[in-house]
């Protein structure tokens, strides 16, 4: 984070600086494949690992299980392992099910506003 030095400043110059928690968040977020995770579990509840590699087509399958181990260890995730047979499932924790809010808002967003055929400009 820049911050501009006292002397530096003129009358247009406001102090500004991103909550840490924020940051963290948006990073955390923005990690490539994290939200598709979070959002196809959202969205068709608990999956087996070639259930969402077969969503997610473009994640290979070495980076989805770093991911799925990360978002495990942050608590946003549950893997789930079937002591009677070889099924494992991931799920959605209550951490990670209150992200469904954020996820609807980036979709209308999306809706709305993003077209992958033209500019970014409306």
């Amino acid at each position: 984070m820049q911050m501009i030095s006292p002397d530096k400043k003129d009358e247009h110059t406001v102090d500004f600086e991103l909550c840490p928690r924020f940051e963290q968040t948006f990073s955390f977020l923005g990690k490539k494949w994290n939200g598709l995770i979070i959002d196809v579990l959202l969205q068709e509840g608990p999956q087996r690992f070639r259930d969402l590699a077969r969503k997610i087509p473009r994640c290979s399958d070495r980076v989805l299980v770093e991911r799925l181990k990360e978002l495990e260890l942050n608590g946003i995730i549950l893997r789930q392992t079937f002591p009677d047979n070889a099924l494992i499932e991931y799920e959605l924790t209550q951490k990670g099910q209150e992200f469904k809010d954020i996820m609807t808002a980036v979709h209308a967003w999306s809706d709305k506003w993003y077209c992958p055929t033209e500019s970014n400009q409306k």
